[in-house]
């Protein structure tokens, strides 16, 4: 288990590195990673895969859902001890496992719930690739119906090979069609990329 007062370590051999917020993407990309690697290690050992499964949707659920929670990950005005007691309430309300808490409250004393959303995406792929399973990140205008849902894993199983777990959200600024991200394919069927391309297009000719 994670302790929130631990001061560098997560778990035996894996350290996580005191970042600034103000790094680029990449460098909180690797923090995510690495905290990542240590929280899935622990349900590993645990035999609490699926709990952690469980709490991956939940906190993405929350993320969706809830304005207040978002802010709380993002905003400085928040001291370490606040957003620590916050976590803590928010994990203890939503059931989340003592492992997946705990690493929140080590998250919230070293300033780094901002990456909480990468490490969700890390945490599914991990998860997925546990159990055999790719994710595929969906993009689409309007919320897929579960018909739609059943075929696109269908398809996407008979292009990749493998079982197709879908993590899909609403973009309304996409005029149609889908965007789908397997790993670091991607695969673009919006017409708003059809419309982009055509324009940048007719800028190179003009």
């Amino acid at each position: 288990m994670i302790s929130p007062t631990a001061t560098g370590t997560c778990g035996p051999g894996l350290y996580i590195e005191r970042v600034d917020v103000s790094e680029p993407a990449s460098i909180s990309t690797g923090i995510a990673a690495r905290y990542a690697t240590a929280l899935f290690g622990l349900a590993e050992d645990a035999k609490s895969i699926n709990a952690l499964e469980a709490d991956v949707a939940t906190l993405a659920a929350a993320l969706a859902e809830s304005s207040d929670f978002a802010d709380l990950i993002t905003s400085p005005i928040y001291g370490r001890d606040e957003s620590e007691a916050a976590v803590a309430a928010i994990g203890k309300g939503a059931g989340l496992s003592d492992i997946t808490t705990n690493t929140l409250r080590l998250m919230a004393q070293k300033r780094r719930l901002f990456i909480l959303p990468a490490l969700l995406v890390v945490l599914r792929d991990k998860i997925a690739d546990h159990k055999g399973q790719v994710t595929a990140e969906v993009a689409s205008a309007k919320p897929l119906t579960k018909d739609l849902e059943k075929k696109l894993a269908k398809t996407l199983k008979d292009a990749v090979g493998k079982d197709v777990t879908l993590n899909a959200t609403v973009d309304e600024t996409l005029i149609g069609g889908l965007i789908v991200k397997v790993g670091s394919r991607m695969i673009d069927t919006s017409i708003r990329s059809k419309l982009n391309t055509l324009q940048n297009t007719m800028k190179e000719v003009g």
